[in-house]
């Protein structure tokens, strides 16, 4: 997938994807496919991008950290381990930082911001 077929300008910041997202899938089944998204970061992303897991179809994707800042104004320091939920049913976005290692515990920190 590539970031331009993301309409990341349009989205809007929420907190509610994640938990959303474990209501419908299982905390295990959500932790898996957020995996999924960190281990193709880990496979095939550079320092300038961050894993997108698309909430609807549990697909994955990365998108350049630049592009993001500019579309969506959100703070993306370049050293932090996150994870970019994105559903492009409701046009909205969460950015989750993730503690541990980039696919081994994850677990999302409790000061996510949107």
């Amino acid at each position: 997938m590539q970031a331009a077929e993301l309409d990341l300008v349009a989205a809007t910041p929420v907190n509610h994807l994640w938990p959303q997202l474990v209501e419908r899938l299982g905390s295990e089944r959500a932790v898996q496919a957020a995996r999924q998204a960190l281990d193709l970061q880990a496979m095939r992303g550079q320092p300038g991008t961050l894993p997108v897991l698309l909430v609807e179809t549990c697909g994955v994707g990365l998108v350049e950290r630049a592009q993001l800042r500019v579309a969506t104004g959100l703070p993306l320091p370049e050293d932090s381990a996150g994870l970019l939920l994105l559903s492009r049913r409701e046009g909205a976005l969460q950015l989750v930082w993730v503690e541990g290692g980039p696919a081994g515990d994850f677990k999302p920190r409790s000061d996510s911001p949107a």
